[in-house]
């Protein structure tokens, strides 16, 4: 294998390698294993997930995400705007654009203080059961509130959700949400990287939500968000038994970059 070139994103702790491959296809679906190894944060470079950034006609670009276990991932919102920021890096986008991922098209924004908007998939629906929030926001999605978040031990819990006989066939995220003021603070566990990760895009968005429905309002809703790798803010519109104009914003920081 010839040497890859790449960088490295964060959005608020979510980390991501990305490979451009618009001149040459260095990865594929078919390169689990290596992807598995890139992201290993012993023996590779390390991140959540590994994002391939292609041409796709009649859009700026196409975005291709890897889970840290090597298998293709559902839409990853913080990976989202990751790539959006490292396509400006590029050159590609100035600051807007349009493109292409495993769940449709996506369009996003570029802030002045830098800050990515990335528009996500409408809400047909959620399902609320004793103590549960289950949606799919791009990405399946378990919530439940906690009274004390930093008591939650979120690997053992998470885990015992996602490997429940319910999801244990296709997975789930799992969300621990602690209301904050007129925010939540959110702690994730991941499928795919199995394991908490410091912020989760499509699972802040799932549990600001969630949120709503304990207090529902009128109108666009604006819920900040506190991940325990930084802030985060979630955007929707409620639409008869879903929801709509679903915006996740936050921060994507380019952090190095190399060639492995």
């Amino acid at each position: 294998m010839p040497p890859i070139p790449f960088h490295k994103y964060q959005g608020a702790g979510n980390d991501f390698i990305l490979i451009d491959q618009r001149s040459r296809p260095y990865l594929s679906r078919k390169d689990s294993t290596q992807i598995e190894r890139l992201c290993d944060r012993h023996f590779g470079i390390g991140a959540d997930g590994l994002i391939l950034l292609q041409e796709k006609a009649g859009y700026d670009f196409e975005m291709v995400y890897f889970n840290a276990d090597g298998g293709e991932g559902s839409m990853c919102g913080n990976g989202g705007r990751c790539i959006v920021a490292f396509a400006h890096h590029l050159g590609l986008i100035t600051d807007s654009c349009r493109f292409q991922a495993v769940d449709g098209p996506h369009e996003a924004r570029r802030r002045a203080n830098g800050w990515i908007e990335l528009r996500l998939g409408d809400v047909a629906s959620v399902e609320q059961g004793q103590g549960y929030y289950f949606l799919n926001t791009g990405s399946p999605h378990y919530v439940t509130f906690v009274d004390d978040l930093q008591a939650v031990n979120v690997y053992q819990q998470g885990r015992a959700i996602r490997y429940s006989e319910r999801f244990r066939a296709e997975g789930a995220n799992v969300n621990f949400v602690q209301v904050q003021g007129n925010g939540i603070a959110v702690a994730t566990y991941e499928r795919g990287v199995e394991d908490e990760t410091l912020a989760c895009g499509t699972g802040v968005t799932a549990s600001a939500i969630a949120r709503y429905l304990q207090t529902p309002a009128n109108g666009l809703q604006t819920i900040p968000i506190q991940a325990k790798g930084g802030q985060l803010e979630v955007r929707f519109e409620p639409k008869g038994d879903g929801f709509t104009n679903i915006w996740l914003c936050g921060p994507a920081e380019r952090v190095f970059e190399g060639t492995v």
